[in-house]
């Protein structure tokens, strides 16, 4: 997606979250105004420009609209059963959700075009987990590359305690190119979905860098972790010490979706941490969570973090 079109939906998106926050500054507790900056006018930070704005605005709402009239056109879910105890229900449970539900059968089997699905969904699951990420894609996010301990993706499958450590050579490089004690950390890894880095990471890395711009916090040297798990965040933190890790991964496929993300948060995570300590906004793409919102959402839940200074369920019993 367009970076300056990231921006703008970033601004939307807010203009309906800071109704619901307070933005603290956390030394002062005072309120601080949240402002976006135009970071593509002659390499420069300057105000956007205001009339760039309300026309982009009106055309969101009007796709929006757009698409709800086309949904209302859509024509009713398709039922599999022949004369069903209850259709109406039937067919209000199958518009409610993707899974495979009133698809039939045809004796003791499935029907040819079930079966063509489900093996086409699994087909797409198994891609996911042993693809790679497009390379052409980090390399125009700035990522470089490291590795943890694992040697395949058959070991990553078998051995996740593997995934959880950095090869010696992943902490050499970090602590060479990363800055030091930086207030939010950025980290991205394939997990066990390469195709949710492929067709969600560069809006969602857009969008929440776009927050964390806006809220004026100071972000490290971004990297990826291939074949990763979440616990390796625990690596970085030792030899990075940043307030916050956002940690991208691509999260476990499923028939439904093969392409979903998550992000999971943990404040000053160590050697040790418990998986109490983190916290995770998950279920990111286009069936999902829009990409671009929940960068945004991000920026948010990062504020919270680094008010109460805890994530996990410490932060849920500090908010009470």
């Amino acid at each position: 997606m367009n970076p300056e079109l990231v921006e703008q939906i970033t601004k939307l998106i807010y203009e309906k979250l800071k109704s619901q926050i307070v933005v603290t500054d956390e030394q002062t507790s005072s309120e601080v105004e949240v402002k976006f900056w135009n970071h593509n006018a002659d390499g420069q930070s300057h105000p956007s420009a205001s009339d760039n704005y309300q026309p982009i605005k009106e055309k969101m709402q009007q796709t929006l609209q757009d698409d709800i009239e086309d949904i209302n056109l859509e024509s009713k879910p398709v039922i599999g059963i022949e004369s069903p105890f209850d259709k109406d229900e039937l067919e209000s449970l199958i518009s409610k959700t993707p899974a495979r539900i009133g698809v039939g059968r045809a004796g003791l089997r499935p029907k040819t075009n079930t079966w063509l699905k489900f093996r086409y969904d699994h087909a797409a699951a198994v891609d996911a987990v042993y693809g790679d990420v497009n390379p052409g894609l980090l390399e125009s996010l700035s990522l470089f590359k490291v590795n943890t301990k694992v040697a395949d993706k058959e070991i990553y499958v078998r051995r996740p305690d593997f995934g959880r450590k950095l090869s010696e050579e992943a902490k050499q490089l970090i602590t060479q190119k990363c800055q030091k004690a930086p207030t939010v950390q950025i980290i991205v890894s394939d997990g066990l979905s390469s195709k949710a880095i492929d067709e969600n990471l560069e809006d969602v890395y857009l969008s929440l860098n776009q927050a964390l711009q806006a809220l004026g916090l100071h972000v490290g040297t971004p990297f990826f972790i291939e074949k990763g798990r979440v616990a390796a965040m625990d690596d970085v933190g030792e030899l990075l010490k940043p307030k916050v890790i956002v940690y991208l991964i691509g999260e476990r496929p499923g028939l439904v979706s093969a392409e979903s993300l998550s992000a999971y948060l943990c404040y000053e995570p160590r050697i040790g941490t418990i998986e109490a300590d983190r916290m995770v906004v998950s279920n990111i793409h286009k069936g999902g969570i829009p990409p671009v919102e929940a960068g945004a959402y991000l920026g948010t839940v990062i504020q919270k973090i680094l008010k109460y200074q805890a994530s996990g369920v410490s932060l849920v019993q500090k908010e009470q």
